[in-house]
């Protein structure tokens, strides 16, 4: 079946749960074959988007060529037959999930996007979200543009289609200035790689060397993958445009004090990235050191909602001297492409993906550690699958705070009705998952564990944490326009 044709499987009921990466983007300059380390740099951002990926690649002999497909990357571009299209120095690539417009429309929402202009070609990989895309796509349609895609992103092509700048990397300023929301964008024409992010640094950006080549990448695992050095985080608010003689830095934003998204420190970006100047292992660990100091429990065993809630789970473990067990087990082969022939198999949802260690759960009383709490069902069955193994009690801790709030940034977050948190209080959630005891962490001990010794400063927030504050740091006009409601003043 061809691959624009190809509905992608429905999502596994472990996955439903959770809160969806928003996208990662990657850009190579100055090296032979650059879209094969593209490649493998989407490799590695793959947990930031799973629906779908592309690359753009020039070449000065044969110009812009361009590949999307749904699916993984392994199941792409590691074929080289498709590879062997994509020639030249210069590449950018996307890993997608869709925050914004149909998910799993089309292959024309598939990034990067390219355009042709009068001084030649570019092409942009966005992540984020822009929160007044509606407004501007109206705007742009009645000036004469034509979208070919459901995407917020394709906003910034056409802004830039219709600035009177002279060359591209000032028509991209010019575009991104009446860009609203959160923006991480990596860019190409036929001699530069550029990368911007928005004022408030809301989603990562960074930059590697390679010999004498120039790496963009949303994390600095995605840099590992390909021995690449990290040099430094794109600034908030920074444009670099890098070409053949080296890195231009430039300031086409307002400055305004970083908002960098808190979650990603908690589930988004890999444990083995430093954002920041710090692990995000190390962070989440100490989320959960903070975890078991504010809400210590008597029990046996400390075990990990696999994967994103191991690190915490060692440090509550560490912290409560209470021993660090594996009491769920995941199935590292048990993807999203997984058949399921019959609904009577779709039922067994979780235990698809997650079965319980019975010896070593039996008879114990478990505290069991998640990044999250979204609507709660998964919460529910894996207690269910807890208790059914013999438990004696089931404790939640979970490593964030309760997630009360969408985010308009670049996660796909349900609606406010559908967040457990948003119409429940804690002792409610606690009663409607049926578990012995269940606590989050608070939003001054997430901040502790991230590096703010005094906890939140409720003036002047370091992290955007709209998600569990309700407080936005750029308005979703867009949101508010369809009937969004913001958090009443207190």
């Amino acid at each position: 079946m061809p691959a624009s044709s190809r509905a992608m499987p429905p999502a596994h009921p472990f996955d439903d749960d959770k809160l969806k990466e928003e996208c990662g983007v990657y850009g190579v300059i100055g090296l032979s074959d650059a879209a094969n380390f593209v490649a493998l740099g989407l490799h590695a951002l793959q947990h930031r988007g799973q629906e779908a990926g592309g690359i753009v690649s020039h070449d000065p002999d044969v110009g812009f060529n361009s590949v999307r497909r749904f699916g993984y990357v392994r199941d792409n571009f590691t074929k080289q037959s498709l590879m062997e299209t994509l020639p030249g120095p210069l590449a950018i690539g996307h890993v997608r999930y869709s925050t914004a417009g149909k998910k799993g429309a089309a292959i024309r929402d598939v990034q990067p996007f390219f355009g042709e202009f009068s001084m030649g070609g570019a092409a942009i990989a966005h992540n984020g979200n822009i929160t007044n895309a509606d407004e501007l796509r109206r705007e742009l349609i009645d000036r004469g543009s034509i979208f070919q895609s459901s995407s917020d992103s394709e906003c910034i092509i056409h802004l830039m289609a219709r600035s009177l700048q002279k060359n591209i990397g000032e028509r991209l300023e010019d575009a991104l200035r009446r860009v609203e929301g959160a923006f991480s964008v990596v860019a190409m024409t036929r001699t530069k790689l550029i990368g911007v992010r928005d004022p408030l640094g809301v989603r990562p950006l960074v930059l590697g060397q390679l010999g004498d080549g120039w790496v963009l990448s949303s994390e600095t695992c995605a840099l590992d993958i390909i021995g690449a050095k990290f040099i430094r985080e794109i600034e908030p608010g920074e444009m670099v445009v890098i070409t053949s003689e080296g890195v231009e830095s430039r300031r086409p934003f307002r400055p305004k004090k970083s908002r960098f998204c808190i979650f990603e420190h908690v589930y988004f970006s890999r444990p083995d990235s430093i954002i920041g100047g710090r692990s995000v292992y190390e962070t989440r660990r100490r989320i959960g050191v903070e975890l078991a100091r504010e809400n210590p429990v008597d029990a046996d065993l400390v075990c990990p909602v696999p994967d994103s809630g191991t690190p915490a789970a060692i440090g509550f473990a560490q912290e409560s001297g209470i021993p660090y067990a594996m009491g769920i087990i995941r199935n590292q082969y048990m993807g999203r492409t997984f058949i399921e022939p019959t609904e009577q198999i779709r039922n067994m949802g979780v235990r698809l993906k997650l079965n319980v260690n019975r010896a070593l759960i039996e008879g114990k009383r478990v505290i069991l550690v998640d990044d999250s709490v979204v609507r709660g069902t998964t919460s529910r069955k894996i207690k269910d699958m807890i208790l059914d193994a013999g438990a004696a009690e089931v404790h939640f801790r979970i490593a964030s705070p309760p997630t009360a709030w969408p985010c308009f940034y670049g996660v796909d977050t349900p609606e406010r009705s559908k967040l457990l948190a948003a119409n429940m209080s804690e002792d409610e959630m606690c009663e409607h998952l049926a578990v012995d005891s269940l606590k989050f962490i608070s939003l001054d001990g997430l901040y502790r564990a991230a590096g703010e010794a005094n906890g939140r400063d409720p003036e002047q927030p370091a992290y955007c944490d709209a998600c569990f504050s309700g407080e936005y740091p750029v308005e979703p006009r867009d949101m508010i326009a369809k009937g969004f409601e913001l958090k009443a003043a207190e």
